[in-house]
């Protein structure tokens, strides 16, 4: 790829991953307040595995260029942006936009990446790093001593979360399948086998007087043993809907159900809480506090990420116009880790 052209992925609208399409065109320019920035690494996310099936609450219309995030260096800025900034490595948080070599972006949304992080390494964290962080520490504010249940502890989400909580001093208890227990144990947490084991009767069995918190990107049904399973005090801390990523039907109605459920909940008097997180809620009202709040959350999880206290996990690496072999290998369910693009 020479300097003067860039690379995108078009999701063309409900495909199989062998319809995303690889286009070719000319660098955008950065507007006023601005920046291009050239990427280096972003990912498969869950959030993409909804989208190529129509299944993602708020994704924009057919066609578009997904990419959740992504990890790169600042190749050009446009008016009123600081020109030193060129050459410096940011990440971003974008929701869509990112399977490109080239992304224009607001100046204002470019966290620092610090020295010593690869692109790569920092690419896996930033979404799914952002999402445990604030879940952890703004929602369900877990304190060392504490018990929290991980659905699906090796996950993208989940595997940062668990080694944020256990950074914080709490136990954790986590849902994966067997082939991932041995790694989960190394870590300090304690799997429960979510296809053979009674996941209520096992956590009731570990934690008698209930867990702290819980934190479930799964939805449907197993939600209402999410909330059951919590001590008084405790936060339900609800993140997703896995379970209909392959149902039919109105790609909003599992997400309103979730929330009115939440809604529900918290009317309860017994000192429970419930939550259904979004990583961009606050957003269209304030901008520049979300902005701040982000750029702090994202830097603390980076600096745990230096300091050790959580691990990169890079599942694969591969370029942009394999897209359609990383979305197959990110959604087999075979794989430990964020799938990684690169330009």
């Amino acid at each position: 790829m020479n300097a003067e052209t860039m690379v995108e992925v078009v999701l063309p609208g409900r495909v199989e991953p062998e319809g995303l399409q690889v286009r070719h065109g000319a660098v955008p320019s950065a507007g006023p307040g601005q920046v291009v920035v050239r990427m280096e690494a972003t990912g498969v996310s869950f959030a993409e595995q909804q989208m190529r099936r129509g299944r993602y609450y708020d994704q924009p219309p057919f066609p578009f260029v997904p990419g959740y995030d992504l990890v790169g260096t600042v190749a050009a800025t446009g008016e009123g942006v600081d020109a030193g900034l060129v050459g410096t490595r940011v990440a971003a948080l974008l929701k869509v936009g990112g399977w490109a070599s080239h992304v224009v972006l607001d100046a204002a949304d470019l966290v620092p990446v610090p020295d010593g992080i690869g692109a790569a390494a920092a690419e896996t964290v930033v979404i799914n790093g952002i999402t445990a962080w604030q879940m952890l520490h703004r929602k369900a504010r877990v304190r060392a001593g504490q018990t929290v249940l991980v659905h699906g502890a090796n996950g993208g989400v989940g595997s940062v979360l668990v080694q944020l909580a256990r950074a914080a001093g709490a136990r954790v208890i986590g849902t994966a399948s067997a082939r991932h227990h041995a790694a989960l144990r190394e870590q300090g947490v304690t799997p429960i086998d979510y296809r053979t084991e009674n996941i209520p009767a096992r956590v009731r069995e570990l934690a008698p007087h209930g867990v702290d918190a819980v934190f479930d990107h799964v939805g449907g049904r197993g939600i209402t043993d999410s909330w059951s399973l919590l001590a008084p005090g405790g936060t339900l801390v609800s993140y997703g809907s896995a379970s209909t990523r392959d149902a039919e039907g109105s790609k909003q109605w599992p997400v309103l159900k979730l929330l009115a459920r939440v809604w529900l909940w918290n009317t309860l008097p017994n000192r429970r809480h419930a939550y259904f997180y979004n990583v961009w809620a606050g957003r269209a009202l304030n901008r520049d506090r979300f902005r701040a709040r982000l750029r702090h959350d994202l830097t603390e999880v980076f600096e745990a990420l230096r300091r050790g206290e959580i691990t990169a996990r890079i599942a694969a690496e591969l370029p942009l116009t394999q897209v359609a072999e990383a979305m197959r290998l990110a959604e087999s369910g075979t794989v430990a880790g964020k799938v990684v693009l690169h330009a």
